[in-house]
């Protein structure tokens, strides 16, 4: 896997918005003007191509700033096409003369917007990630809904409801949540988000699958339990579960649970479930991915393959954990080839509440080495602690330098509703880190140090 050259934020700026007729261009180093974005922020830079966001200056886009009522409505007027000519709005408080006023007053007459209660629109104001499920909604129109959950949103089916929008855009793949099946629709909305949501709203390219995590494990409680397409009596039965029948429950709509047994997943009548047992080794439940594999062998470089390093450190890292009483699930055991999106679907549906995938670096620059460990800020808080945790003893247990904790798009993080973080143990480019990556003396230091920073990150789990 190649080397990461900057630290990259998930998060835009507050941006100056403007339009263009620029078509779409391809992404690549001559049209990424800017410092702190990537070549691999692909939606931040399929809006700039087409003109419809600007950095905060020429060369900075500034990827933690807050995103105000007026700059959601001026770019999403422009993403669809509104009349953004500055004219007096329904709104006393907006200033007619300001850029964002014709938006604002097309997407009121468009229903797009409707304000406040007190007539106002409140434009300096910071927008919530729930008022953005509305907007994004109701500028796309989007009217499908599916069976998505969310642990911090009450289900409520009513079509103004919080959750109705918010499992619009997750349906529509424009939104996968905050992580561990939250969505956060109080936490303040920032442009690294909201950019990111409005590409995927315009081009599929660009789409998530939202992933349902399990909320409950309960067991069935009567021989003969219907699971049904949808929460109630009148939906087709697609099996039977039996008394004992383990399920795992996603999420709830009114006296119904949604979730799986097996490989059935549907509804079921909660009136039929009752708690599990416990099981302490199932809070503590993580699937190691070890990268690449099959046709694919990764970086190979100093007689060595990238796929044999992943696979021979994550056994280590298996066995290590079982033994302090973790739960694993392997996406392979052996010399076999995944998609990403498979990678992911896998460790999703095993039931574990965690994602490690193990990887080797590589780089042009032979003198690149040490260890690094990516999150993804998309999916929460967890998934950095995550990655803090492992690579604050791999660098030390591997005796060379450390590459510090990044924020990164990569997918098998990107995409995971899991708390995910990837771990590159070193450079198989360079001869001194090779050599360790070769030993098997390294190799167990290495397995050592990650189950210790997994075992570190359960106990911070456990008291928060």
């Amino acid at each position: 896997m190649k080397t990461v050259l900057s630290k990259i934020t998930l998060f835009l700026v507050a941006a100056v918005l403007v339009i263009s007729s620029l078509g779409v261009q391809s992404v690549s180093a001559a049209s990424n003007p800017f410092k702190d974005i990537s070549s691999s922020d692909e939606e931040i830079l399929y809006l700039w191509n087409k003109g419809l966001i600007k950095g905060i200056s020429n060369t900075t886009f500034g990827a933690d700033q807050v995103v105000t009522r007026e700059q959601a409505a001026a770019l999403i007027g422009r993403a669809i096409g509104l009349n953004g000519t500055p004219r007096k709005t329904k709104f006393p408080d907006v200033n007619p003369s300001r850029y964002s006023s014709g938006y604002i007053q097309s997407a009121y007459e468009k229903g797009i917007i409707t304000g406040n209660s007190d007539g106002t629109f409140r434009p300096m104001e910071t927008m919530t990630r729930g008022e953005m499920a509305f907007l994004l909604s109701r500028a796309f129109n989007l009217k499908t809904t599916g069976n998505v959950f969310f642990k911090d949103i009450t289900t409520n089916t009513a079509s103004t409801s919080l959750y109705t929008a918010v499992n619009k855009i997750a349906t529509a793949g424009v939104s996968n949540g905050t992580g561990t099946g939250t969505y956060s629709p109080t936490e303040k909305l920032i442009r690294g988000e909201f950019a990111t949501f409005v590409a995927r709203a315009l081009n599929a390219n660009f789409k998530v699958t939202y992933q349902n995590t399990t909320v409950e494990n309960l067991n069935v409680t009567v021989n003969g339990l219907n699971v049904r397409t949808g929460p109630s009596v009148g939906y087709n039965s697609i099996g039977k579960l039996n008394t004992g029948a383990p399920f795992q429950v996603y999420g709830y709509n009114g006296s119904w649970a949604y979730g799986k047994s097996g490989s059935i997943t549907g509804y079921v009548s909660k009136s039929y479930l009752a708690k599990a047992l416990p099981a302490s080794a199932n809070s503590r439940f993580i699937t190691l991915d070890p990268g690449h594999g099959g046709t694919d062998p990764g970086a190979v470089a100093n007689g060595l393959r990238e796929k044999d390093i992943n696979l021979d450190v994550a056994k280590l890292v298996e066995s290590k954990l079982k033994a302090k009483g973790i739960k694993v699930y392997m996406t392979r055991s052996t010399d076999v080839f995944y998609t990403l999106g498979a990678r992911v679907d896998k460790g999703v549906a095993s039931g574990s509440n965690a994602f490690l995938s193990i990887h080797t670096n590589a780089a042009a620059a032979t003198s690149a080495s040490g260890s690094e460990t990516f999150y993804s800020a998309s999916v929460g808080n967890d998934s950095k602690q995550l990655a803090t945790f492992i690579q604050n003893r791999l660098y030390k247990a591997m005796d060379h330098p450390n590459r510090g904790v990044k924020n990164y798009g990569f997918q098998v993080i990107r995409t995971n509703p899991l708390p995910a973080a990837l771990v590159e143990l070193g450079f198989i480019t360079n001869q001194y880190d090779a050599s360790k990556l070769a030993s098997g003396t390294y190799k167990d230091r290495a397995a050592t140090a990650i189950a210790s920073g997994i075992e570190d990150y359960y106990n911070w789990k456990a008291k928060n």
